[in-house]
């Protein structure tokens, strides 16, 4: 656990160097990272280019028709007061983008456009900003606070956001634990019963889009047994939500004489879900096993890594890898692309700090195919090398770490980076 704060606190002294480092907007940024399609791995035909750095921790981002990115930044508030929460850049697809402004005293990480609105999150809070008809910010200064007091106990803080098309917002509320033990994190500590942590977070909560200061409790519990949700999606051939859980961690530590660390590295799978109203997923009772392929009870309620569980908890749609942390889920639906992406899912894995004694893993992006709004075939690596050399992959010492993605007008994608403020962008040309 130290060496996950480590990093934790690394990353956000990086973020604060980077918006100190932040170039003056109405200019461009000088992109230092010249190397072919950005570094990245793709597949044939794709090219890849960073289109801004040094942004400090840009976590999810939303994209205008008019080529304007809004870019949300998760700085440290403690360690840089005059930090902007929101930078606004734009893409004339020519190179590097150029800043236009940034505004917003909150960090945090959801950033969401819907109805003619610029939603975006703090840990505790959903602002919302009106937006002309060139789909800029108006005033800057003056967000609506559309829902306050939204729990956040230092883990899993981050709220990621989404509209639907009936007026409704959701939130994602992280369990404020790994497994609901009595003593958290302890070796051999079992369940609380009942898991009080549901009645208030691991879980979604609905809210009204256009109602000001609705608090916590005004909330509909949408969908509950979620550890926690960063990455979310509108899957619009079904309208339907669909988010991606990051899995339970130290099945070993807490359980040695029911797991070998080997088993603890590479479970529980991290979970694609497709949610409806009412969705119970199971966690903290129950885990999924990839390899099984298997809901699985969870050892502090008497589980021993064979009994199943959760007979009323749903099954996801799709199972990966452990501990690859899951940061951004996209729907495409632009036409840039061969037509084997229309539809299918976009995952952004911010990669693992818990899977020794096996190398580290994830730091890429991964395509998974549907077909009628269903999933479609085995998903592929469809964006490496972000992380650096495979030693800084293996040791987890990665130098960028993919976030938030968003389609752009012209149907490329946007990949964040959190670790140095970068962004990148993935285009096709036949």
């Amino acid at each position: 656990m130290k060496n996950k704060y480590l990093i934790t606190s690394l990353l956000s002294t990086i973020a604060v160097v980077g918006l100190l480092a932040f170039t003056t907007p109405g200019k461009k940024h000088v992109i230092t990272h010249h190397a072919e399609n950005a570094g990245l791995k793709l597949p044939a035909g794709f090219s890849g280019n960073i289109i801004a750095e040094n942004l400090g921790t840009a976590r999810h981002i939303a994209v205008t028709p008019q080529g304007d990115i809004f870019v949300k930044i998760n700085y440290n508030a403690r360690r840089n007061k005059d930090a902007k929460g929101i930078v606004v850049l734009h893409d004339n697809g020519t190179g590097a983008a150029t800043v236009k402004t940034s505004f917003g005293n909150f960090a945090g990480t959801g950033m969401y456009i819907k109805n003619g609105y610029l939603y975006a999150s703090s840990d505790v809070d959903v602002f919302r900003y009106k937006l002309n008809d060139k789909n800029e910010v108006i005033d800057p200064n003056k967000p609506e606070r559309i829902v306050t007091g939204l729990i956040s106990r230092h883990e899993h803080e981050a709220k990621a956001i989404l509209l639907d098309n009936n007026g409704n917002l959701y939130v994602n509320i992280g369990a404020f634990s790994n497994s609901c033990q009595e003593k958290d994190r302890q070796k051999g500590s079992m369940g609380q019963k009942g898991c009080p942590v549901l009645d208030s977070a691991a879980g979604i909560w609905q809210f009204k889009a256009d109602k000001p200061d609705q608090h916590y409790g005004d909330g509909v519990r949408y969908a509950t047994g979620l550890r926690n949700v960063v990455g979310m999606d509108w899957n619009t051939q079904l309208n339907q939500l669909f988010v991606m859980q990051h899995g339970r961690d130290q099945l070993h530590d807490i359980f040695p004489d029911l797991y070998t660390v080997q088993q603890s590295a590479l479970l529980p799978a991290e979970c694609l879900y497709a949610i409806k109203k009412g969705d119970n997923a199971g966690w903290p009772y129950i885990y999924y096993d990839q390899q099984q392929h298997k809901k699985i009870l969870a050892p502090e309620y008497g589980g021993d890594g064979k009994k199943t569980g959760g007979e009323n908890a749903i099954d996801p749609s799709v199972a990966f890898p452990g501990h690859l942390a899951p940061n951004g889920l996209l729907f495409y639906t632009g036409n840039q692309f061969p037509a084997k992406y229309k539809n299918g899912a976009f995952i952004a894995f911010h990669g693992s700090w818990n899977r020794a004694p096996e190398p580290q893993a994830g730091y890429f992006v991964v395509f998974q195919p549907f077909k009628d709004g269903k999933p479609f075939g085995d998903w592929e690596v469809f964006a490496d090398g972000f992380a650096g050399t495979p030693e800084q992959v293996a040791s987890g010492r990665a130098d960028h770490r993919p976030c938030g993605l968003a389609q752009a007008a012209d149907g490329s994608i946007y990949v964040t980076d959190d670790s140095k403020g970068t962004i990148y962008k993935i285009s096709y040309k036949k």
